[in-house]
């Protein structure tokens, strides 16, 4: 879905973190691990207790407005609404970020109707964590992919052993563009540092490549031997 139109934050404003299942939980610890100014918020006194003194956090029912008010929800230059059991409460928060000109909303939604209404009613961005990470792992589990990142609109970076028909040559040689239409970015050696390709790069059986295209030719070539 396209982004809208969004004021950007000022630096160093903070991330405001409403849902502490495993989506909240993980991205509140990551951001807190590196370094960025976060509170998360949630109102299950059992995940409060669970997760006091390991995260800076607040009880409090984010779907009242006043509650958002109280606990400086207007300070935070970003807000992750991670609440995916209640379709209803994901929804008024966001709504309630929207009222309060949160520069930044992302949310989670756990079905493509979820997802339209969060984006109608004000969301800048909505991830589909759950979604994602199938598609992630069902691309990871059936060919000889070693991890696969969709960035838009089907175009796709993958990394991968080499097949056979790389192996000893240089970029050049095996005319992998031309002949398959995906892009070689660069090859990890072991025990040496990545390095980004040229036509000169040559590939052995040892090493791991990183290219680049649209998901269906990528899919191709990684099923060759």
């Amino acid at each position: 879905m396209p982004d809208r139109e969004k004021k950007t934050p000022e630096r160093d404003a903070g991330v405001l973190i409403i849902g502490l299942g495993r989506f909240g939980t993980a991205l509140a610890s990551t951001l807190d691990r590196l370094g960025q100014d976060v509170l998360a918020v949630e109102r299950d006194e059992r995940l409060v207790a669970q997760w006091s003194g390991r995260l800076p956090l607040v009880e409090a029912d984010a779907t009242n407005p006043e509650a958002l008010e109280q606990l400086g929800a207007r300070d935070f230059g970003v807000a992750v609404v991670g609440i995916g059991s209640s379709l209803e409460a994901s929804v008024l928060v966001t709504a309630n970020l929207v009222d309060l000109g949160t520069p930044q909303i992302w949310a989670k939604a756990v079905s493509s109707e979820h997802g339209r209404i969060l984006q109608r009613i004000g969301a800048h961005h909505v991830v589909f964590p759950e979604a994602d990470a199938g598609s992630r792992v069902a691309h990871l589990v059936s060919g000889k992919m070693l991890d696969y990142i969709e960035v838009e609109d089907g175009f796709t970076i993958v990394k991968m052993r080499p097949p056979k028909e790389m192996q000893g040559f240089t970029l050049a040689q095996s005319n992998i563009r031309q002949r398959y239409g995906i892009t070689v970015i660069g090859v990890k050696s072991p025990g040496i540092e990545f390095q980004y390709a040229t036509p000169e790069t040559r590939v052995s059986s040892n090493d791991l490549i990183v290219c680049s295209g649209h998901a269906d030719l990528l899919e191709r070539f990684s099923a060759r031997p």
